[in-house]
C-alpha cells in the first residue's frame, strides 16, 4: 500500500511519539517493547521516504494545461468567388 503523501505531518507525529516511547521502554527496562517500538519506528522512516518519492513523482509528471497559440483563421476562394458569382 502506498502511502499518502497529504498524510506526512500526522506520519511525523507518529514517529515522534515512538521515539518518546522508546526513550520510555528503555528508562524503564522493557527491552522487548523496546525492540518492538525500533521496528514500527523503521517502518515509519520508511513510508517517510516513500512519500518523498512519490511527491518528487508527482512533481515531475505535471503536464499542466496545454498553451493555446494565437487564433488562426483563414479564406477559403473558390472558383464561384473569383468569377463574381454570389449564390
Amino acid at each position: 500500500m502506498r502511502p499518502d503523501p497529504a498524510q506526512r505531518g500526522r506520519l511525523e507525529q507518529i514517529r515522534a511519539s515512538l521515539a518518546d516511547r522508546i526513550t520510555e521502554a528503555r528508562r524503564e527496562g522493557w527491552t522487548g517493547e523496546a525492540e518492538g517500538l525500533k521496528i514500527s519506528l523503521q517502518a515509519a522512516g520508511s513510508k517517510l521516504v516513500q512519500m518523498q518519492e512519490i511527491a518528487a513523482r508527482r512533481a515531475l509528471i505535471d503536464l499542466g494545461m496545454p498553451a493555446r497559440g494565437p487564433a488562426v483563421s483563414r479564406t477559403v476562394t473558390t472558383a464561384a468567388t473569383l468569377a463574381g458569382d454570389d449564390q
